[in-house]
């Protein structure tokens, strides 16, 4: 398999009549660290104190209009 280039998605040869134990153990073979880490990053969301924030707010401009 060749390397990566800037995530860039990597394209499965499949020899014809390989059999599919045989691509699924290639595969798990060509599966680095680096693959594993693109799953396994904690991503930066939104603080939960602005989330609740912004849903009391809509709350509470609900509840107005309704009164």
């Amino acid at each position: 398999m060749t390397a990566r280039k800037n995530g860039a998605i990597r394209v499965l040869r499949v020899k014809k009549g390989e059999r599919l134990k045989a691509i699924y153990a290639r595969l798990r073979k060509a599966f680095t660290a680096e693959d594993l880490q693109k799953y396994t990053e904690i991503e930066e969301g939104i603080p939960m104190d602005r989330v609740l924030a912004d849903l009391e707010a809509i709350q509470r401009e609900e509840t107005q209009e309704r009164e």
